[in-house]
């Protein structure tokens, strides 16, 4: 299922390290990006900015390709 605004996602680590991103920013990505939900607050062609509640950060832009759907999100919609 196509990711949507106010869908919860994590980010996919394999997508995200070998990505252009990781080429222009440190690679140490918090560990929140992949244990923690994030809600999907806008979407702008390939991308979706994505908040992490868990954690007081601003939100991120990431690509739709490196998130997953979360899986109560996913679960409940199958």
């Amino acid at each position: 299922m196509p990711i949507k605004k106010g869908s919860l996602v994590r980010a996919v680590r394999d997508k995200l390290d070998n990505s252009l991103e990781a080429l222009a920013n440190d690679t140490r990505w918090p560990s929140y990006l992949f244990e923690t939900d994030g809600e999907v607050l806008d979407m702008r062609g390939d991308y979706a900015l994505i908040k992490f509640g868990a954690v007081p950060t601003p939100p991120v832009w990431l690509r739709q390709d490196q998130l997953a759907e979360s899986g109560a999100a996913a679960e409940s919609t199958s």
